[in-house]
């Protein structure tokens, strides 16, 4: 038989030179000059554990390719230019001539709308090769070839022409092994943006879900039942995972051709056509870290797989918490630091160059895209970090959700709020989704959400970390915080937002340490009738855990902290009303209700209230820091009850009681430190805060990891 292989790779060079060996007469196109040279000169060599041989067979460039073309045509090109091969043939076909097709992907449209449908044969083909060097091809494996007419005959043309193809089978369901190639192929597309194997990537626990979620969204699309293939079962994929890794590892090719595009070559890959043509999120997160390693802006390494896992474990896990306000698919980012791998959300009223600041607001939610990053965004980004999702919030911070927006539910109980400002920040850590999240925090809405939800949260001191390029809600309140899964992972973002490192304990048991870590316990605030027994109950087994690892407990007078949080209320109002009363009287209808009645209070409040706040502030301001007299860090409950369904407003009995203990380290500007310390009997978290002296957030963590290693190990 004839044959014209165009595009004579590492599929079509394999295939060319196979047919050329069992004495067809074949001519190969290829659009690289040096291959064609290669090949004219030396003749097509196939190397690898396959089969080693060299066969003479004749070379062209497209531009020297026939006018008119006979019997069978292969196209293998890259999916990416076949609109360029549809063009080079269009008119080109002897009246006897067909076109069939080695590619990946779905290119019949393409290539059927120039040469006809009823001229065009698709092919499946799975076995592994790379092009080596001009002339030289190496084949790794024999895996499934099969082909088969669109319409599912299996005609008389078909069964020649299978005969002839090296390995080659007619399927009367070619569609059908199409459609799985793109859900395998939608893997081996994740896995490249690593520099693992095939075998490892699929192999590796950590990136199953991502794998098989991956594999399900194309499944899902698939017009045709999708086919089995070399281990692959679309009905199994489980089971087809650990199939795969041992037909790959048996394969000398070990890595995918699009690894090898965007590592080896350093050429476009096949993203845009075979993946990014597809609906869902999962593979257009794959598609845009692909497109961003093909810019340069990224390398190929296991972080792009743990991004895309968060990526994964967003949409499963974050999106039913109503937890995301906006996903950032391949953000930039310095290529290593000391956050290098960590995906972080960021609280959406903080500017992120390209995207609206949305406050919890649908109308900001639409408005004009920040110019540049706040400087904490800025800093993420040095350090390396993913910033990879906006959460959402209350809106404006002021302590209530939009009517129009959801507010973020509890990821250990969805009958619950994750609370607020910051919940969702605090719902996508808590889900296990990222391992931190930045939140802003006027009077708990850091630490509240973290007490709610399980995890860390810190609100640094007053003005260590910058608040430019943040919504404002009350300026001499609102600091920016972090939300991790535990404190060594607060204290490396909070590091990288503040500038300095805050090294942690590293003895197996820091509460057995000499000195003896020491803890001013604020009694009187579990012995408020306001705080639940069950928690009170909780946070008093958690020092009794404390005080058995070696830790020196003392009460403390909790009255000082009491009073600069009934402070906190006139200062809040008045200066919200400050920052928002102009587009308050402007555009009402701008505000959800709850947010409007919240801020048209501080039109009521007098701004002597303030002042009179501010002086007594400053009053209680020796007495506070008078605490920690010798003692390390003060302790005690971050709320007085778990929780509750809905986040409650501020200005009402339940929001008061819900910043009780919180609010106080706003007025004093003093750092504060949540972190998880039980659960109640039906399963909700309990939280500890702590707190230290103004500008001892490194003493702060110091404490918190020690405290957090014994509560552990109990």
């Amino acid at each position: 038989m004839k044959f014209t292989a165009i595009g004579a790779g590492a599929i079509g060079g394999t295939v060319a030179a196979h047919l050329a060996r069992a004495g067809h007469d074949v001519l190969i196109c290829d659009a690289d000059p040096a291959h064609v040279a290669a090949v004219r000169e030396r003749g097509m060599q196939i190397i690898g554990p396959v089969e080693q041989f060299t066969v003479s067979v004749p070379a062209v460039t497209p531009d020297d390719l026939p006018q008119q073309l006979s019997g069978v045509v292969l196209v293998a090109v890259k999916t990416q230019h076949t609109a360029a091969v549809a063009q080079l043939l269009r008119g080109r076909l002897a009246d006897d001539a067909v076109v069939v097709s080695l590619q990946n992907g779905l290119t019949a449209d393409v290539l059927g709308t120039a040469v006809g449908r009823d001229r065009l044969i698709p092919c499946f083909v799975n076995f592994g090769a790379d092009y080596m060097e001009p002339g030289v091809v190496m084949q790794g494996n024999i895996g499934t070839f099969r082909i088969g007419e669109l319409d599912g005959r299996i005609t008389q043309r078909v069964r020649l022409i299978a005969d002839a193809l090296p390995y080659a089978e007619a399927t009367e369901n070619i569609l059908g092994y199409l459609w799985g190639k793109e859900a395998y192929g939608a893997m081996l597309f994740a896995g490249a943006v690593s520099d693992l194997s095939i075998a490892d990537h699929l192999e590796d626990p950590r990136w199953r879900p991502l794998m098989l979620a991956v594999a399900r969204e194309v499944l899902g699309q698939a017009p045709v039942p999708p086919l089995p293939f070399d281990g692959f079962d679309p009905a199994d994929l489980d089971g087809s995972l650990d199939r795969l890794v041992a037909f790959n590892r048996g394969s000398a090719k070990s890595h995918s051709g699009i690894y090898r595009d965007l590592m080896v070559r350093h050429r476009t890959t096949e993203v845009a056509e075979q993946i990014e043509v597809l609906s869902g999120p999962l593979t257009h997160y794959v598609g845009e870290l692909i497109h961003a390693i093909e810019r340069g802006e990224r390398t190929c390494e296991v972080e792009n797989l743990e991004l895309l896992a968060a990526y994964e474990r967003l949409e499963r896990r974050g999106r039913p918490l109503h937890a995301v306000s906006r996903v950032l698919p391949a953000p930039l980012r310095a290529p290593t630091g000391p956050l290098h791998g960590i995906a972080v959300a960021v609280k959406d009223m903080i500017d992120v160059a390209g995207q609206p600041r949305g406050n919890g607001n649908p109308n900001d939610m639409a408005g004009p895209p920040a110019t540049q990053d706040a400087p904490v965004v800025q800093r993420l980004r040095e350090a390396a970090a993913d910033v990879f999702a906006l959460t959402s919030l209350l809106e404006y911070a002021a302590g209530a959700p939009h009517p129009d927006i959801p507010d973020a539910r509890n990821p250990l109980r969805p009958d619950r709020t994750a609370g607020g400002s910051s919940g969702g920040s605090a719902a996508l850590v808590g889900a296990g989704v990222c391992p931190a999240g930045i939140g802003t925090d006027t009077g708990g809405s850091i630490r509240i959400p973290a007490a709610y939800c399980g995890i860390v949260g810190v609100k640094p001191s007053f003005g260590l970390v910058p608040v430019e390029g943040v919504t404002t809600l009350s300026p001499s309140l609102d600091h920016v915080g972090v939300l991790a899964v535990d404190v060594a992972t607060a204290a490396s973002v909070l590091g990288a937002l503040a500038g300095r490192d805050y090294p942690l304990p590293d003895e197996p048991d820091p509460g057995t340490a000499s000195p003896p870590l020491r803890l001013g316990v604020l009694a009187a605030q579990l012995d408020d009738p306001r705080v639940e027994p069950e928690v009170a109950a909780v946070v008093r087994r958690a020092l009794e855990v404390l005080q058995k690892a070696g830790m020196v407990l003392s009460d403390r007078d909790a009255t000082p902290l009491t009073e600069l949080n009934d402070c906190l209320i006139d200062i809040l109002l008045v200066e919200a009303w400050a920052v928002h009363g102009e587009r308050v009287q402007a555009e009402p209808e701008h505000f959800g209700a709850t947010t409007l009645r919240l801020l048209r209070e501080g039109a009521e409040a007098a701004p002597e209230r303030a002042d009179a706040a501010r002086a007594r502030r400053a009053e209680l301001l020796p007495a506070a820091t008078a605490l920690l007299d010798g003692v390390d860090v003060l302790v005690g409950p971050a709320v007085a009850y778990p929780a509750p369904e809905q986040n409650p407003p501020v200005d009402t009995p339940e929001g008061e009681i819900e910043g009780l203990f919180t609010g106080a380290y706003n007025v004093s500007g003093q750092p504060a430190l949540v972190l998880p310390c039980g659960l109640t009997s039906d399963g909700l978290p309990v939280g500890l805060q702590l707190a230290a002296g103004v500008g001892a957030d490194a003493a702060l963590l110091w404490a918190a990891a020690a405290i957090e290693a014994v509560l552990a190990a109990s």
